[in-house]
């Protein structure tokens, strides 16, 4: 029998909370978790070179399926000698399905039990993404862990609708695993749907932990629901999980919810989040937010935060990059993009030690009171 692409091992739980401290084994490494993971949707981290993304301490970083079938393609990349070479980065790779962006991005679409019909956002032309044809892309690709295609349907919707919407994505995600051809090598994660019913996530886990992936994602979150509402959902489906497996909750990535997502027992996430508040201006502090654009930050001589060790706060100050905003230059993007991932970054490593030391609860209190969160519900979570 074969040892699977993808391991997880625990080190510990937090005796108050779910959150787990914990390794995820890969082709490419062994990193702790929970950790974030930044977003290179073209095969690139917007702003962000490779050398700046382990120096910033980054593990696993994602690409976009749907986008680089697009452009430049799969088959090239393959050529290429994998994603990895591709890009120069040899550490572990996420793709995602290609499924959000089909149904988020694509015109025209046609939805039946074979796949999705589309029109490219880029040229109009008709495509067709079926699970056994993501798979094959995502092989291409090469990366270390995978995702199943499913239907990205919006959260509220009818609860027959999203019933037939998680039948589907079941069936989908057994098709998908079928098709997968390198399973020594990339790991294929499934992803539990069913929007806010209990009853059809309850379903949607227990069709696919009796495939047995080697890791499992929430999906359909962070889509418009309220904050109370994602963790009312989480709250019920991360038990449904094995422990014994890696937890990814797809699309997250604010300083509260990566928290709380972590405290309900999830060991991945990611997120456009940093660099995208980044490219306009808007930095993460421990303070919380603030728009370096903003006047009163023209004779401000001191860095972006205070309390932040990354190289940007070393070594520039608030006026000298409120400066580069206005005179457009493209250095203030990366500066703000670097600074954002680094301090999400530190974060889960802080996460992790609160983790080991029992003192999740703490840690929140602390940093919702720190970013002006309303940290007054940090012990009922």
């Amino acid at each position: 029998m074969t040892e699977p692409a993808i391991k997880y091992r625990l080190i510990h739980q937090d005796k108050h909370t779910g959150a787990r401290l914990g390794e995820i084994i890969t082709p490419h490494g062994t990193y702790p978790t929970p950790m974030f993971m930044p977003v290179g949707t073209q095969a690139s981290v917007k702003n962000i070179s490779t050398r700046e993304l382990k120096e910033m301490g980054a593990e696993f970083i994602l690409g976009n399926t749907y986008h680089l079938w697009l452009r430049p393609g799969d088959e090239l990349i393959a050529q290429a000698g994998g994603l990895h070479k591709f890009m120069n980065w040899d550490q572990p790779i996420l793709t995602d399905s290609g499924g959000f962006q089909v149904f988020s991005l694509a015109g025209n679409r046609k939805l039946t039990e074979e796949g999705v019909t589309f029109r490219n956002h880029l040229n109009g032309d008709v495509m067709f993404l079926s699970p056994e044809k993501a798979m094959s892309i995502e092989n291409n690709l090469g990366s270390d862990v995978m995702m199943s295609l499913d239907e990205a349907i919006p959260y509220f919707e009818t609860y027959d609708y999203v019933k037939k919407s998680v039948e589907r994505t079941s069936r989908w995600a057994e098709r998908g695993l079928k098709a997968h051809r390198r399973p020594n090598d990339q790991g294929l994660f499934g992803i539990v749907q069913g929007a806010g019913f209990e009853k059809l996530r309850k379903q949607s886990a227990h069709d696919l932990v009796s495939l047995d992936f080697p890791g499992y994602a929430v999906g359909g979150l962070s889509v418009g629901e309220s904050k109370i509402e994602m963790n009312r959902v989480l709250d019920f489906t991360t038990p449904l999980l094995p422990p014994t497996k890696p937890r990814y909750l797809m699309g997250v990535g604010s300083v509260d919810s990566l928290i709380d997502g972590a405290i309900r027992g999830i060991d991945m996430f990611d997120c456009v989040l940093p660099t995208r508040i980044g490219r306009k201006g808007t930095v993460m502090t421990h303070k919380g937010r603030l728009v370096i654009k903003n006047g009163k930050y023209k004779a401000d001589f001191t860095p972006l935060d205070e309390d932040c060790d990354c190289y940007v706060c070393q070594n520039y100050t608030r006026a000298y990059i409120r400066h580069l905003f206005n005179a457009n230059e493209l250095l203030a993007q990366n500066f703000a993009s670097y600074h954002n991932l680094y301090f999400l970054l530190k974060m889960m490593e802080e996460l992790r030690v609160a983790i080991a030391h029992d003192a999740v609860l703490e840690f929140k209190e602390k940093v919702f009171s720190e970013y002006g969160f309303n940290a007054s519900n940090a012990k009922n979570f």
